[in-house]
């Protein structure tokens, strides 16, 4: 369980002794100092998982602003991803990554999105081996469909332990969450206010009804389908008003409403 601000953020296991909390913070096109600072922003307010990407190449001020922190590396969850253009060279990446955070291993590594038809496989075994090395203590997929994912799990019995989609109430799909939780996947959710109508009334009567804004309500609402979340900002009081979604519950009918505004 991620402490945050004596406040708990529920985790899911991924297997082993992984545990990965449901929210984290997203680095997505934030860059250089913008990077440092909006990381330390959310260590600083009790965000214990964070979210980055070879591509966002950003891995470095992330690395640097955990180690500023003073918050101890093994109370973080660090997530990154291999780019799929780079299949062949997936040691070389991984390295390179572990390098600009300074670490010794990543807690999760995702294949960022399903390379070229035929090469998925071959470079889902390569972040098998790269776990089995303990250079990632779970592995992973992102943009991943169904099929994707049962070509890995048929060629090599080993299912990704994560896949990280877009995600948000307008595009929830039970069926599609049902399929992940058969395999034993976890589903990840970004881009959670992108996909969103935060002045739906729906959400806004909720947010109104708990005293919250409605973009803690969304984060509320996937932590409670048990879906990871890594909302993303570079504004330090949304950074913080983010974090606060612990004292919050929604109720099965305020859940169903919002499963509504889905258009899938």
């Amino acid at each position: 369980m991620g402490k945050m601000e004596g406040m708990t953020i529920p985790s899911v296991p991924l297997g082993g002794p992984v545990d990965m909390p449901l929210l984290g913070f997203g680095t997505w096109q934030i860059r250089g100092s913008a990077a440092y600072d909006a990381v330390r922003e959310a260590l600083e307010a009790g965000y214990r998982h964070l979210d980055t990407a070879t591509m966002y190449g950003n891995e470095a001020e992330v690395g640097r602003a955990l180690r500023d922190s003073g918050v101890p590396r093994d109370e973080v969850f660090i997530t990154t991803k291999l780019p799929p253009d780079r299949a062949g060279k997936e040691r070389a990446t991984l390295d390179a990554s572990l390098t600009a955070l300074g670490l010794d291993a990543v807690d999760l590594w995702l294949i960022h999105w399903p390379p070229r038809r035929g090469k998925s496989v071959q470079v889902w075994r390569e972040l098998l081996t790269a776990r089995d090395e303990g250079r990632a203590r779970a592995v992973g997929v992102s943009n991943y469909g169904t099929e994707d994912i049962d070509e890995l799990i048929s060629a090599t019995g080993e299912k990704p332990a994560v896949n990280q989609i877009r995600w948000g109430p307008k595009l929830y799909d039970a069926k599609l969450v049902a399929e992940h939780r058969e395999r034993g996947v976890v589903v990840e959710g970004y881009s959670p206010f992108k996909t969103t109508d935060l002045h739906d009334p729906v959400l806004t009567r909720i947010a109104t009804a708990h005293g919250v804004d409605p973009a803690r309500v969304v984060l509320r609402w996937h932590v409670q389908h048990e879906i990871v979340v890594i909302p993303k900002s570079a504004t330090p009081e949304r950074i913080a008003r983010n974090a606060q979604i612990d004292g919050l519950l929604l109720s099965d009918e305020e859940m169903t409403q919002i499963d509504g505004l889905s258009r899938v």
